[in-house]
């Protein structure tokens, strides 16, 4: 009796040694006699002492610091580089039986994956195309860790450590391109100004009243000041004829400007024919120069005199 009444505590003792308690988000991956004899949990699962073993494998997503590594970018920058490596197991078995320590090969693996990437990028995209770079990191991460049974679910490039003369070279850099775009900004401006400008001065052109009620407009806004010296813009056309009169010598139009004979007289009809046809005018004196006409006029004077001086005789 108290053979069987022992027996029967082995028995209740070595059951509870037996029994474990997985929780949901874990996984227990058992050996049988050295053998793998499967996945079980969650919950309460049997696995016998002494003969089994069972690992804990959690489900949950793991966050893994990578520490700063030097890199060597593709244009020779030389920086430090950290990230954070988001995984997760997939198959417990696998990461169990195919490698000893998931994470720490999983971190070992991102380090050197990070610097080998990195080192294949120019600073310009590593700044400006961090996406492109944490899908590339991820999807080489993904599928070396894929045969353990483990996936990456996202990688980030946390911070880029950049030196001191380079984040000076980057400063000047952006501002010799601010400037530049400054530049073309007040040049597209004075384009479009000098267009707009042309395309109004053919309108008033076109218009000889639009350019007066300009003129009027400009003055109503100058004397709307109460500024006790009021000016008066001219425009240079009211200026054009008389420029263009003292270049040619004369109107612009007409030509030379005519210069009017002096009405001669003559006291007495009865002349002889060769001194009226001395003193007669010309038929066309506007188109004769200057000096002949100067000539022309002295001698009608002096014919004028003498005949007039042979009558009194």
């Amino acid at each position: 009796m108290e053979i069987l009444t022992a027996g029967l505590f082995v028995a209740v003792v070595y059951l509870f040694a037996s029994l474990r308690i997985i929780r949901q988000y874990e996984r227990a991956v058992t050996f049988f006699l050295g053998r793998f004899s499967g996945t079980k949990g969650p919950g309460l699962i049997f696995v016998p002492a002494l003969f089994a073993h069972a690992k804990r494998i959690s489900l949950r997503i793991v966050a893994l610091d990578i520490p700063p590594q030097d890199v060597i970018t593709r244009d020779n920058v030389t920086l430090k580089v950290n990230a954070v490596l988001y995984m997760r197991v997939l198959d417990p078995a696998r990461a169990v039986i195919e490698i000893e320590d998931y994470l720490y090969a999983t971190s070992q693996l991102a380090q050197t994956t990070l610097r080998s990437v990195l080192g294949e990028v120019e600073l310009d995209e590593l700044l400006a195309d961090r996406e492109k770079i944490n899908a590339i990191l991820k999807r080489i991460i993904d599928e070396r860790t894929e045969p353990w049974g483990i996936e990456a679910s996202a990688v980030e490039v946390k911070d880029v450590d950049l030196p001191e003369s380079m984040k000076r070279a980057m400063a000047r850099q952006a501002e010799a391109e601010r400037e530049r775009r400054a530049k073309v900004i007040a040049a597209q401006g004075e384009l479009q100004a000098s267009a707009t400008l042309a395309q109004a001065a053919r309108t008033l052109g076109a218009e000889p009243n639009a350019l007066q009620l300009r003129y009027l407009q400009t003055v109503a806004e100058i004397a709307a000041e109460n500024n006790s010296t009021t000016l008066f813009p001219i425009p240079i056309e009211l200026f054009r004829p008389f420029i263009r009169m003292a270049e040619q010598g004369g109107s612009p139009a007409a030509g030379p400007v005519p210069v009017p004979l002096p009405r001669v007289e003559f006291p007495d009809p009865t002349l002889p024919p060769e001194t009226q046809q001395a003193l007669a005018p010309p038929a066309d004196p506007a188109g004769m120069p200057a000096q002949q006409l100067s000539d022309l006029m002295s001698r009608l004077r002096l014919e004028s005199a003498r005949a007039s001086q042979g009558n009194d005789g």
